[in-house]
């Protein structure tokens, strides 16, 4: 089956979930990310501004906050389908960038280099156990995993998981993933 078919099922499977479902879910995923040795060694987070088929990342930038790790938002460069992270000290310096999706705003936010994140929450719609994902089909993150060299990690409901993805040859598993059960 095609990535794009997987994508379509996954989101019709997380669409259908209840608001309550949904928010224990996310609870779950948060709590296990917090307590994981991954999140404890990461000074450096970079995570995306979650959108409405995402789990909710607002908790874990804040999270971040208050334990005084550095918070990293990537920026959208569609010309080069590329991303550069951003390093963001409040919700305000984020705005409405590519395909809608919250941005840090380059001329109020200082630029980080990749590999001076520790830790990447890398998103996806589908995935396998070995790290495998479909995300939402631009590219944009196996080209930027490429060459990092920090720790990635990814939030995957039970949900999300299917035996068999279709991987590329410029597909890039994810280190850690972190899961609801």
């Amino acid at each position: 089956m095609i990535k794009a078919k997987w994508r379509q099922i996954i989101f019709e499977k997380l669409q259908f979930l209840s608001l309550e479902e949904r928010h224990r879910i996310e609870q779950k995923l948060h709590t296990n990310l917090w307590n994981h040795e991954v999140w404890k060694r990461a000074r450096t987070i970079g995570v995306t501004f979650s959108n409405e088929f995402e789990w909710d990342t607002a908790p874990l930038i804040e999270k971040a906050w208050r334990d005084r790790k550095m918070v990293a938002l990537p920026k959208t460069v569609p010309a080069a389908r590329e991303l550069d992270f951003y390093v963001i000290e409040n919700f305000s310096q984020l705005k409405s960038g590519y395909a809608g999706i919250w941005e840090p705003d380059a001329l109020t936010c200082k630029p980080i280099e990749k590999n001076a994140l520790d830790l990447i929450i890398v998103p996806g719609v589908v995935f396998n156990k070995a790290g495998y994902r479909i995300g939402f089909g631009g590219g944009y993150y196996d080209r930027f995993l490429a060459s990092y060299k920090g720790e990635t990690a990814a939030l995957v409901s039970s949900l999300q998981f299917i035996k068999d993805i279709p991987v590329e040859e410029h597909d890039v598993p994810v280190q850690t993933l972190i899961t609801d059960e």
